[in-house]
Parts: C-alpha cells; structure tokens; sequence
C-alpha cells in the first residue's frame, strides 16, 4: 500500500514550468487511491530493476521506486 509520494523540488519547478502540475496532483491521487488503471502504474522494462512509472498525460511519465510504502519520484520522462 503506497501512503506516501514524494518528488524534489527540480521536479515541481519542471512540471510547473510545463503546466503539469495540476495533472501530476490528480495522478498522485489516483495512485494514492489505489485507482492504477487510470494512470498506468507500471512496473518497467528491465523488471528487476524495479523502476515503475506512472502516466501524467500522455506525453509526460513519472518514473519512480517504490521503498516500503513511500513511493519517490525520481524523473519525469517525455515518453514521444
């Protein structure tokens, strides 16, 4: 169960820069509420690396590692 999201604060400037920040927040949402269809949480190629990734729009990824029950965002992929 994923309680928490976390993202640095590189990565809020980059999705505010982008107007992605409202889109980023309904996302966390839905992983926070266990609704993984809507975003496309996802466990990456290669899996034992253990990188899942998470749909913004459909332009833009958040990819992330899942660390006991805090998930941390690492990158934000232009998935074009």
């Amino acid at each position: 169960m994923i309680e928490k999201v976390l993202i640095s604060d590189d990565l809020i400037n980059f999705l505010e820069r982008r107007n992605l920040d409202k889109q980023y927040k309904k996302a966390k949402n839905y992983l926070l509420d266990w609704y993984f269809e809507k975003i496309r949480f996802k466990l990456k190629e290669p899996k034992k690396d253990w990188i899942y990734y998470f749909r913004i729009n459909i332009q833009f990824r958040a990819l992330c590692k899942l660390e006991w029950n805090i998930l941390k965002v690492f990158d934000i992929d232009n998935h074009q």
